[in-house]
């Protein structure tokens, strides 16, 4: 495979890899965010995640990294300098998403959001708004109003919510969150009970804030999905116009040929 970029995008839980070209992603791989580990660490198994992909290693330009974990950053970029060995540009660091940003304080916006704010708009040009619900280990809510980053919500993701459950109440075993049933049932058992009322309690959050948002954004707006769970509430609800699994990383990769960093 001959691919031009690595893209790394670094949540709290998970790092999302993606190997691109000018076109488009072409495959994506998914690693524990593990601040812990040690440089070396993490660049052999870089070098084995491109060895599987059948990577041309002559073939790559850059890596591209959007991180909301501080102490996971020098270790990465310590791995890609010793292993890769290719430019290393962070967002919004070295390569700031070309989006009005009207936060009260810009920098406090996770590059996360910027990042899928921005590939949003780019994806979709027509409509006047957009709106970015994305899975993670939190749930953000980004609004995007014409070619401006407008801010938006942040509330705990489904795992999240599942694990301060299970530590909290010593009683209630953890479960997983795949449901088979399209409506709640009143649950007769613990689990039951715990995954229907998480599972679609999380619809009715997303639906509630979605038609709660969508009024204060100029014109029609489009909703969008990307994260783990972004299919899981698709197949309950019809809230969103289009689930996008690989949002950001396409975000990193137009962002890289479009800003053309030096």
């Amino acid at each position: 495979m001959r691919a031009e970029l690595l893209l790394f995008d670094i949540g709290n839980t998970s790092t999302k890899i993606g190997l691109a070209d000018a076109e488009r992603v072409l495959t994506t791989y998914s690693l524990r965010t593990d601040a812990e580990q040690t440089a070396d660490s993490l660049g052999l198994s870089l070098l084995a995640l491109c060895g599987h992909a059948g990577l041309d290693m002559e073939s790559v330009r850059a890596c591209m990294v959007s991180s909301v974990v501080p102490d996971f950053t020098p270790i990465l970029r310590e791995a890609l300098t010793r292993y890769i060995r290719r430019p290393v540009f962070f967002v919004p660091a070295d390569v700031p998403p070309p989006l009005e940003n009207r936060y009260a304080r810009p920098e406090q916006v996770g590059a996360d959001r910027l990042v899928g704010a921005y590939a949003a708009r780019r994806l979709y040009p027509e409509p006047e708004s957009l709106m970015v619900v994305d899975f993670g280990t939190a749930v953000t809510f980004d609004c995007i109003a014409r070619d401006a980053y407008e801010g938006g919500l942040i509330f705990p993701g489904p795992r999240t919510a599942l694990a301060a459950l299970a530590r909290h109440a010593a009683q209630l075993t953890r479960v997983d969150l795949e449901v088979d049933a399209l409506v709640p049932a009143v649950g007769r058992d613990t689990v039951t009970s715990i995954q229907h009322g998480l599972v679609f309690g999380f619809v009715g959050m997303v639906e509630g804030l979605v038609a709660r948002l969508r009024p204060q954004l100029p014109g029609t707006t489009r909703i969008l999905a990307t994260g783990g769970f972004a299919q899981s509430i698709a197949r309950l609800s019809p809230v969103f116009d289009e689930v996008l699994p690989s949002l950001l990383l396409e975000g990193l990769r137009r962002l890289f040929y479009e800003c053309r960093p030096a």
